[in-house]
């Protein structure tokens, strides 16, 4: 075969080693893997310059020099089956996941698969796995060969978080590209080369990004592929950050070659036009909604939005697809308490404080000012007495602006609450800084008295009740002033437990890091403020969360509750606790104006809205609410409200019915479950479960004398027992010292999750496949031998068993029109009267027990009878490639048409076989 007769498959030989043909990019150029290694050891060849030519090979057959025993046997099939990373199946990156995917979690990618250019939506609830989702949309993309490139734009909170899921689910390696990180990534470039032309795989700071010299550059640098978490924080009105934000993704949807999924749990939150566009994004004729009311034209829109777009809700799972066992049963409760004495006083006197100086506002500008500052002031000292004094301190500093009380109040500042323990105040006036000051130093005596505080007390009552129960609470406090007291105290109640305390005080990366810190220590409690409220995943460690200030915004309030209660938590049971005053005018007015409807709606539709937009008639309505539930007479009637509440009710009303429009035109039913469920059990047989994963990885750790030991109902491995070589790269992925391991899919706290990718069983697997292959490979005095014969009952005749490695052409059609390799490790077994076991049938039989030794000479001459037996078995083998081409062939082509169109596949196997492994089985005399 001459070079230019090589295709994807063939093997070829250069440099001394052997090599599988994975691509020709180029004319001229190989892109080739060797035999013996990793998808990590791939390069590029020209064969013009290379100093040996480059020849086409073969796969040489086991020899009798090769042999080994029948443990050896069993893990050289698990490795090799469990290296493989180009699965044949119809889902590519099913060999890549670290994560077991739920069936649900399928949709978004079958529904990617139909679209030339993937512009999706995903809008599923909190927790529901949104980052699996979309991780699984580009891995598929990455090992299908359509994208060489992509970008993940998110807070810069997230950035870390991203590179982390990214690498333990995904097997994907991304730099992570933010304002500290970016001049160390410049360093050494070329004048005409970016960061995101020098580095393919980025996840990237929307605001290192969103800057206008940046945005542009980026714009033209930007890959094809790209993922927006958050995406809600990019579309929303008025400030220049979503402003800027906007305009770089409106510029990179203007490529309509780009791929954009889009993710978000709050899609539709109340503004139309920030919804508008979002769907603008994805096509500018999804933007305006049906061309007209009529109901074909409603129709047709509905149809083509839903082609774009998914969202669940937790019940949609549960009720639709029967998988309640993938989240925790969630556990509610409110936890109301009783202010009395000077705690009671002095929210009274802080109100009358208020009053005088919105009774003196002159105009309607500065009265609205006042009743801003009268509940940003109110918010502060419900929290705690701390918060009451540093609130306090800041009103002597001036004045206030609307835009910056706004944010506070309602907590509409999307993730980024780094100065929630700041008040803006209104003007202080002469005659205000004497009150001031007396109520300044009556909030530190407050807050000096902690273990009277009435609210603290219910709080460690809470605690005591939640530990009791086994388990691990989050305490979320609105303001850091109120977070940082709680925390000292805690620790001070708590001596056995580690207490953390985590606000905006403090970089997303000391953030991250002081959680992680948490990891060893069992007893654990976290006090955070809302910078922990979105977007970081809290569900390993904790599981339980405590409200200690009431949320003014539910939608916030669903998050920090979705930091625990999500999928992947190992928990049976997730508890929320919400705490309030029941005398408190505070509470009592936001439970009124705020929480009391909102949860009506959530209740009836199933939705969790946000705050009504007109912040105005909110206001009004909780400053009416207050000052009524207030017990000094002389508060009641001082201000003329109007119909605030009756409209702040009409927009409630208003609220429920574009949820429930919502529900009825944008939920997902484009797929239904029995069109997914079968291909999502096809994965999980296609990829081996987490019993193969546990039967290799304890033979494998035996092999290399580093067994496993018992803990329970679970395993600790000891990784500085691993042969060195291995040791020290496990090393560099963090990996040291001995660590609680579990192979199932919902391991409990502190215990590691092993799957197939973890790195402990893909370099173990990796390193016995390539060493029975190249017995001087890379770790490991003893490699796996390729050949074996021994006695046992599970065979009635003589039988040969030949382990293989299938390798296979898939060309798909459309617009990728790609050549990729595929590779399936499966056996064939054949006696001597001619019959023959294939796949799992044949795999099976090295299971059974040997039930005798044989001398080893007599083991060589029976593997010596079998490897002359072996081109007699060639037609068989031929014939059983043709039959798993045409299997695969037909799942293809089952998965586009349950993804309702797409490419089509075509597969063709490439032969000969490699036989990895040549195995006599002899049956024993009964």
């Amino acid at each position: 075969m001459t070079l230019a007769q090589l295709q994807t498959g063939d093997l070829v030989r250069a440099r001394g080693r052997e090599w599988i043909v994975l691509a020709r990019p180029d004319e001229g150029l190989l892109r080739v893997r060797p035999l013996s290694g990793s998808e990590e050891d791939a390069v590029t060849l020209a064969p013009a310059l290379e100093r040996e030519p480059v020849e086409s090979a073969s796969f040489g057959l086991p020899s009798a020099e090769q042999l080994d025993s029948q443990d050896a046997a069993r893990l050289l099939a698990d490795a090799l089956r469990l290296s493989l990373r180009r699965g044949a199946g119809p889902f590519r990156s099913a060999a890549h996941l670290g994560v077991e995917p739920r069936a649900y979690q399928l949709v978004p990618l079958l529904m990617a698969l139909r679209l030339d250019i993937k512009r999706l939506l995903i809008a599923d609830d909190v927790g529901i796995g949104k980052t699996i989702e979309a991780g699984m949309i580009l891995r598929e993309m990455i090992d299908r060969g359509e994208i060489d490139r992509f970008t993940v734009l998110c807070p810069p909170h997230l950035v870390e978080q991203w590179v982390g899921e990214l690498a333990e689910k995904f097997d994907i390696d991304a730099e992570a590209v933010t304002s500290a990180r970016a001049r160390s990534l410049e360093r050494g470039l070329a004048l005409s080369d970016s960061i995101f032309t020098a580095y393919p795989y980025t996840v990237v700071s929307l605001d290192y990004i969103k800057a206008e010299g940046r945005r542009d550059e980026f714009a033209r640098a930007c890959p094809k592929f790209v993922i927006v978490d958050e995406a809600h924080s990019c579309v929303g009105g008025g400030d220049r950050g979503n402003q800027q934000r906007y305009a770089l993704l409106e510029r990179l949807a203007e490529d309509a070659e780009r791929h954009l999924l889009l993710l978000t749990a709050t899609p539709h939150s109340g503004n139309q036009d920030a919804y508008a566009r979002l769907l603008r994004l994805l096509h500018t004729d999804l933007a305006g909604g049906p061309d007209s009311p009529d109901p074909n034209a409603v129709a047709r829109y509905r149809r083509r939005l839903a082609g774009h777009f998914v969202q669940r809700r937790r019940p949609d799972i549960e009720a639709q697809w029967g998988d309640a066992s993938a989240f925790a049963k969630a556990l509610a409760a409110d936890a109301p308490y009783t202010l009395t004495g000077d705690f009671l006083a002095f929210q009274e006197d802080v109100l009358d404080y208020c009053v005088g100086i919105a009774t003196r506002a002159d105009g309607e500008r500065a009265r609205r000012l006042a009743f801003w500052g009268t509940l940003a002031l109110m918010r502060c000292v419900g929290s705690s007495p701390a918060a009451a004094a540093a609130a306090l301190r800041n009103r002597l500093g001036g004045m206030a602006e609307e835009s910056a009380l706004e944010p506070i109040l309602f907590d509409e500042d999307e993730g980024t609450l780094s100065d929630t323990d700041v008040e803006p105040a209104t003007a202080a006036e002469d005659e205000e800084t004497q009150a001031l000051q007396d109520l300044i130093a009556r909030a530190d005596a407050l807050a000096a008295r902690t273990g009277e505080d009435p609210k603290f007390r219910e709080l460690i009552r809470q605690l005591k009740g939640l530990i009791d129960k086994g388990a691990r609470p989050v305490v979320f406090c609105r303001f850091i002033t109120t977070a940082e007291a709680v925390g000292v105290a805690l620790a001070a109640a708590f001596r056995k437990h580690r207490v953390e305390t985590v606000t905006g005080r403090l970089t997303p990366e000391e953030r991250r890091a002081r959680v992680a810190a948490m990891h060893d220590h069992p007893q654990r409690i976290l006090v955070a403020t809302d910078c922990l409220s979105e977007g970081i995943n809290l569900q390993e460690l904790f599981d339980a969360v405590l409200h200690f200030d009431l949320n003014w915004n539910p939608t916030r309030h669903q998050q920090r509750e979705g930091r625990v209660d999500r999928f992947g938590q190992p928990s049976e049971h997730v508890w929320s606790v919400m705490m309030f005053g029941a005398n408190s005018m505070i509470d009592g007015a936001v439970i009124q104006v705020i929480t009391e409807k909102a949860r009506r709606i959530a209740k009836e539709t199933g939705v969790t809205v946000p705050i009504p937009e007109d912040s105005a008639s909110v206001t009004s309505a909780l400053m009416q609410a207050m000052l009524l539930r207030s017990n000094r007479p002389r508060a009641q009637g001082t201000f003329d409200f109007g119909q605030a509440e009756a409209q702040l009710e009409t927009e409630w009303r208003d609220a429920e019915a574009n949820a429930k429009k919502s529900r009825a035109i944008f939920a997902q039913g484009a797929l239904k479950p029995e069109e997914v469920l079968p291909e999502w059990q096809g994965m999980r047989a296609l990829t081996g479960g987490p019993e193969e994963v546990e039967r290799f990885t304890k033979r494998a750790l035996d092999r290399v004398g580093a067994p496993l030991g018992q803990e329970g109902r679970y395993w600790r491995v000891h990784y500085d027992r691993l042969p060195e070589q291995l040791g020290e790269r496990l090393k560099a992925r963090g990996l040291t010292g001995a660590r609680a391991i579990d192979f199932a899919d919902k391991p409990r706290a502190n215990v590691a999750h092993v799957g197939r990718v973890h790195p402990l069983v893909a370099m173990l697997a990796e390193n016995m496949a390539e060493g029975a292959l190249d017995p001087g490979g890379r770790d490991g005095d003893a490699p796996l031998g390729r050949a074996g014969a021994w006695l046992t009952h599970g065979v009635e005749k003589a039988t040969t068993l030949l382990l293989m490695r299938l390798r296979f052409t898939m060309v798909t059609s459309g617009r990728a029109n790609n050549t990729l390799l595929a590779e399936e490790a499966t056996a064939l077994a054949f006696t001597e009267d001619g019959d023959v076991a294939s796949g799992p049938k044949a795999l099976a039989l090295l299971e059974a027990e040997a039930s005798g030794n044989i001398e080893r000479t007599v083991i060589a001459r029976r593997v010596a009878a079998a490897i002359e037996r072996v081109p007699g078995y060639d037609v068989a083998i031929r014939a059983y490639a043709q039959e798993r081409a045409g299997v695969l062939r037909s799942d293809h082509q089952r998965v586009t048409k349950a993804a309702g169109g797409g490419a089509t596949t075509d597969v063709q196997p490439v032969l000969p076989a490699d036989i990895i492994g040549l195995y006599v089985l002899i049956p024993e005399a009964r």
